[in-house]
């Protein structure tokens, strides 16, 4: 896109399954928007591999808590059976949009909810597979939950897909091209209406 472009926030959500991840990291690498996934905050352990700052910003439990109690995230959770902690600092957030970059929050519904308070523009996308049906075959396909944990998974879908009528967007991904060039022109069409005009060489 030739022209400079404000600071936007995007936010991808949608029910565990639906290839939010997949579906976002290629927009990250072949949209052509100023595009920049959001850094998370967790209390979990790093991985091997994991850099704090890049992958998360690598918390213990009383710095999280301590931030959570001077209102620095935007929205946060407990994942319940495990104890961690994960949440969306604001200050990452705000510098992102300041230096011009759209940020891009992959979170849940909930999240998503709780950070549209703070910021009524932000453009919000649910991401599905289209059924229950459909959701429930992936996750099995995925072989990584137990029966159980398909069960809780698909309980919690249905409540979020009840939700997507407070969404912007709806995408159905039936296929990540699909999903990501629909996606892209989403974006693309809200870059235009903020009053940045494809140039004749660019990928836009």
């Amino acid at each position: 896109m030739s022209g400079s472009l404000p600071g936007q926030l995007v936010i991808i959500s949608g029910p565990s399954g639906a290839g939010k991840s997949t579906v976002v990291g290629r927009l990250l690498a072949e949209s052509g928007l100023p595009l920049v996934l959001s850094v998370s905050a967790t209390t979990r352990q790093p991985r091997p591999g994991e850099v704090d700052g890049k992958d998360y910003h690598f918390l213990t439990k009383a710095q999280f808590l301590e931030r959570r109690d001077n209102d620095e995230f935007l929205e946060w959770k407990e994942v319940f059976g495990r104890g961690d902690y994960y949440g969306t600092l604001r200050s990452t957030v705000t510098a992102g949009i300041q230096a011009g970059k759209w940020v891009v929050l992959e979170i849940d519904v909930e999240g998503t909810m709780a950070v549209v308070e703070s910021f009524a523009n932000a453009i919000t996308i649910f991401l599905h597979p289209g059924s229950m049906a459909e959701l429930e075959r992936r996750l099995r396909r995925r072989g990584t939950d137990s029966d159980a944990a398909i069960a809780r998974r698909l309980e919690v879908a249905r409540h979020e897909l009840s939700m997507k009528d407070r969404y912007a967007y709806d995408v159905q991904n039936d296929t990540v091209d699909q999903a990501v060039a629909e996606i892209t022109a989403i974006l693309k069409n809200q870059a235009i209406a903020l009053g940045a005009e494809p140039s004749p060489d660019s990928a836009c």
